[in-house]
């Protein structure tokens, strides 16, 4: 699903723009995932395909866990080993370099201080925050099967460790559904000192009992949306819309999307909320290789490029790679 060199091989696109700087604040590495391995030989393939891509975040993906231990300190081996991946990649500092590490940890646990902890010491200076997700959904279409409990937003204690994060200085990243935007904006109110980033757009949607419903979850989501950008401790991140569940058909194709396709089927999605949040709250994102099904990597980065041409050069600037350094401190 996540491999797929020689169906993508099929299309290739001039890259646009090939000197403006990139910080791509949302990637997985992995071993046998969808049936194949995205480690750093492969990201470096796709950061060094044209787009001038010089860090990187690591996306929590629940891979290399420690087997062993207590519970709350199993998902520290996933940030041990991606800062050994790190550390390796600085040996060729002409490549891109993963920057920043966003962790797993349950907030609700508590042992989450001493989970932060451990954290911070095996990441080598590069852990930034943590994503626990909201997702939950129960329709059997869905390709990534969510893990989270429906109601985990409104547990009082899962909002204690949003709150937590934001007193010592960390961010949330949150992924959840388009259905969930509310959920977040309870959270979101109940953690206000917490920088929180939504991932995905909130994942609009597409399969099993959402196919063909495209216009009408597009001004449901609009509606909150624009609640959620109200809370000023909210920042979006533009990209993760070509994943199966998006429901475009783009990894059904017999050759992968265009920038072009891309931009006529998604620009709505990201302008609005380019619109809503402005762009220093706002960072392009790749989500690969999740998105390697539907999409090469140089052609998302042309796709985002031809939805900034109409902002200014400061706006394109802080939406490639200013408003990442920013939130993540990078």
């Amino acid at each position: 699903m996540f491999g797929r060199d020689d169906w993508l091989a099929q299309f290739s696109e001039d890259i646009l723009e090939p000197e403006r700087e990139i910080v791509d604040p949302h990637h997985h590495l992995w071993i046998g995932r969808g049936g194949s391995d995205y480690l750093l030989e492969h990201l470096w393939k796709d950061t060094g395909s044209g787009h001038n891509v010089v860090e990187t975040m690591f996306m929590e993906c629940h891979w290399s866990y420690r087997k062993d231990g207590p519970e709350h300190l199993k998902s520290v081996g996933e940030t041990e080993t991606v800062a050994a991946v790190a550390d390796a990649a600085k040996q060729d500092p002409s490549k891109s370099q993963i920057a920043g590490i966003i962790a797993h940890t349950n907030l609700r646990a508590p042992e989450l201080d001493a989970a932060l902890d451990a954290h911070v010491e095996a990441s080598k200076g590069l852990f930034r925050g943590i994503r626990h997700a909201l997702a939950y959904d129960t329709d059997d279409a869905l390709f990534i099967k969510p893990r989270q409990p429906a109601d985990l937003y409104a547990l009082p204690e899962f909002q204690a460790g949003v709150r937590r994060l934001g007193e010592r200085g960390f961010t949330y990243d949150t992924w959840n559904y388009h259905h969930q935007i509310g959920q977040l904006l309870t959270v979101a109110r109940a953690a206000p000192g917490t920088t929180i980033i939504l991932d995905h757009f909130a994942t609009p949607l597409g399969v099993g009992q959402y196919a063909g419903k495209r216009a009408e979850i597009f001004e449901i989501w609009k509606r909150d949306m624009n609640d959620l950008a109200q809370c000023p401790n909210v920042h979006a991140k533009l990209g993760g819309l070509a994943m199966p569940d998006n429901g475009w058909g783009y990894d059904a194709q017999d050759k992968p999307a265009t920038s072009d396709q891309i931009v006529a089927d998604q620009g709505d999605w990201y302008h609005y909320t380019i619109d809503l949040f402005g762009p220093d709250r706002c960072m392009f994102e790749s989500n690969f290789p999740v998105d390697r099904a539907s999409v090469s990597y140089h052609v998302y980065w042309n796709a985002a490029k031809k939805i900034a041409a109409r902002y200014s050069e400061a706006e394109k600037t802080a939406m490639f790679s200013g408003t990442a350094r920013k939130v993540y401190s990078l």
